[in-house]
């Protein structure tokens, strides 16, 4: 998979979400399905989503034990999902095992793994009053950034800003934190438009709100893929979708 805008489908309901992606009629854009759906629907909606022809990013955020994570990633592997991701902060030895878990669980290709660092609504001073981290945010993520590398994690989750930082570590890094330049920024500290984003490297942006509560959703989403890809990118991102459209339509033929 190359660079590529994901769309953050935080929707309370099933109902909702197939809703909003039907405004996209043959168009199945990269999404990611969080802790509100995931927890309402289930590993079905995971299912459907894939049967559909869609690319999942599976946010659920595994932040517990070795073992626990472990056994966790074992199962939810098993979807088929193209994403997913853990928690940085659990450590190497909890990473390791995320690992383990992803290749004792997998079906057949292996998701991307990628352990989140600092969440983009995490400010300095939250990180020095509350978290009691007395190193800077930069600082933190790079730390936690090297230990995602060295426990074989493929990409790190972190605001664009630090992306130009897991880059030189030779890791993906996937940024949500994303905002149109006359947007509200929300309850995140840590953003960047989607130009910005690129320009940082980028590798996912991970977009929500400027996406889902826009007036046309479909506008918004190639906005951002203007924005962020080039054009040679969006050139095989359109061909793959003509592609999904008439695998789609061959399929529908033999339902027919």
């Amino acid at each position: 998979m190359g660079r590529d805008v994901i769309i953050a489908c935080d929707f309370s309901s099933k109902m909702k979400t197939l809703g909003f992606l039907a405004c996209f009629r043959h168009i199945k854009p990269f999404i990611k399905i969080g802790m509100e759906l995931y927890y309402k629907e289930g590993p079905s909606i995971v299912t459907e989503l894939k049967e559909k022809g869609y690319k999942i990013f599976l946010d659920l955020k595994l932040h517990d034990i070795p073992n626990t994570v472990h056994k966790a990633m074992c199962n939810l592997s098993q979807l088929g999902v193209d994403m997913i991701n853990c928690h940085a902060s659990g450590g190497i030895q909890m990473m390791q095992a995320a690992v383990a878990g992803i290749k004792e669980g997998a079906k057949s290709a292996l998701p991307i793994l990628i352990a989140v660092t600092q969440l983009t609504s995490t400010s300095e001073e939250m990180l020095k009053k509350e978290l009691l981290i007395q190193s800077s945010l930069v600082d933190t993520v790079k730390h936690y950034a090297e230990n995602a590398l060295v426990a074989g994690i493929n990409g790190v989750v972190c605001s664009p800003l630090e992306a130009s930082i897991v880059k030189e570590l030779g890791l993906l890094s996937v940024t949500p934190g994303i905002r149109f330049a006359d947007a509200n920024d929300d309850d995140q500290k840590r953003i960047a438009t989607p130009e910005l984003a690129k320009a940082y490297g980028s590798d996912y942006i991970v977009v929500g709100r400027p996406i889902t509560n826009a007036a046309n959703p479909v506008d918004a989403y190639n906005k951002c893929l203007e924005q962020f890809l080039d054009k040679d990118e969006n050139v095989n991102k359109e061909i793959e979708q003509d592609q999904v459209c008439d695998a789609d339509q061959e399929n529908q033929a033999e339902d027919d």
